[in-house]
């Protein structure tokens, strides 16, 4: 494996070059492809950002998305050739090929050179160029620094700056987070500098509901939230019927599991969707408590020490019963003081 900075020189010629993400991309996976495509693109790369899965309305906004190319059965073959003539495949928000689906198998497969940034745990040994780190809060405060150490910092403009501000700003939890150091704030500092304009990119992700969202939201509150005192944990656990009866598109549960976990005395959080290909699961928890390793040992995921995914095959009425019963073998962390 070769240093980031390596490619320095190997993009100083024109190259043909893959962006992709994880699947269901959220703020930080979508706004580090774009901000990185758009600075690729000032260097007179030929530039595509293919993404697994869809992703949600609120972040149609930013520069580029309308270039961005959802691998499905329509553009299955387009995405591959894309892939199989790339010389360059940079690879951001995720650690292992599994987490961008059938495109892992295309990617793995392909002869252009990978390049990993990411910031989530227990990377897969399979780029050649790597730069990742754990307590970088974001992807997003990643792609900025490599942008910065091949020397392209003075050809970051506002739109650049905006897709890696929302990237920031999300993954912190609009800078509430524990992962908030220093560096992001200077590195939000550095880009509301080039243009970023954060108000707008506040109001574009968080404050562009659809009725139907924000009555899906106060059902679950009101009738789908449990509590498990004993365990210091809450959860919710949405059914499909539940959610074709609120219309919920992608992303309407974006941030639902964070109201669990800002219960009082809460530790651990979770969301259980179900969908046509099984159980989808969000895990938050506070302080020492890993779902990185709950997730993993369990559920079939992983991700962040305080936030992670999962997913199961067995119907929502099992996996939760399934979470719930975990929770006896994790009863003394989950309850000592911190």
């Amino acid at each position: 494996m070769q240093k980031i900075e390596g490619l320095k020189t190997v993009l100083s010629s024109t190259k043909k070059i893959i962006i992709t993400t994880h699947s269901r991309p959220d703020a930080d996976a979508l706004g580090s492809s774009l901000g990185l495509m758009l600075f690729l693109d000032k260097l007179n790369h030929d530039v595509s950002v293919i993404t697994p899965t869809d992703y949600p309305d609120f972040l149609k906004w930013m520069k580029g998305e309308d270039r961005v190319i959802v691998y499905n059965n329509e553009n299955e073959e387009k995405s591959e050739k894309l892939v199989n003539e790339a010389d360059l495949i940079f690879c951001l928000d995720f650690s292992a090929l599994s987490r961008i689906d059938k495109l892992g198998d295309v990617v793995g497969k392909a002869n252009g050179d990978k390049v990993l940034i990411d910031h989530h745990l227990q990377p897969e040994d399979f780029a050649k160029y790597m730069l990742h780190s754990i307590e970088a809060a974001s992807t997003a405060e990643l792609v900025y620094q490599f942008i910065c150490e091949i020397g392209g910092n003075d050809i970051i403009d506002a739109d650049i700056a905006e897709c890696l501000y929302a990237g920031i700003n999300t993954d912190t939890g609009s800078f509430r987070h524990a992962n908030v150091t220093k560096t992001v704030f200077d590195v939000s500092a550095a880009l509301v500098e080039k243009g970023a304009n954060t108000s707008k990119v506040a109001k574009l992700i968080y404050d562009t509901n659809s009725e139907n969202r924000l009555r899906l939201l106060g059902y679950a509150l009101s009738e789908n939230l449990k509590v498990l005192n004993e365990y210091n944990t809450a959860y919710f656990a949405l059914t499909e019927k539940t959610l074709k009866k609120f219309n919920a598109q992608m992303g309407d549960t974006e941030g639902l599991v964070n109201y669990a976990l800002s219960i009082k005395g809460i530790k651990l959080a979770a969301l259980f969707k179900e969908s046509d290909d099984g159980i989808k699961m969000s895990f938050r928890s506070v302080n020492s408590f890993s779902v990185n390793e709950l997730a993993r040992t369990h559920f079939n995921g992983g991700g962040h020490k305080n936030a992670a995914g999962g997913k199961s095959e067995t119907n929502l009425k099992d996996t939760v019963q399934k979470f719930e019963a975990l929770l006896k073998d994790y009863k003394v962390e989950l309850t000592k003081e911190n």
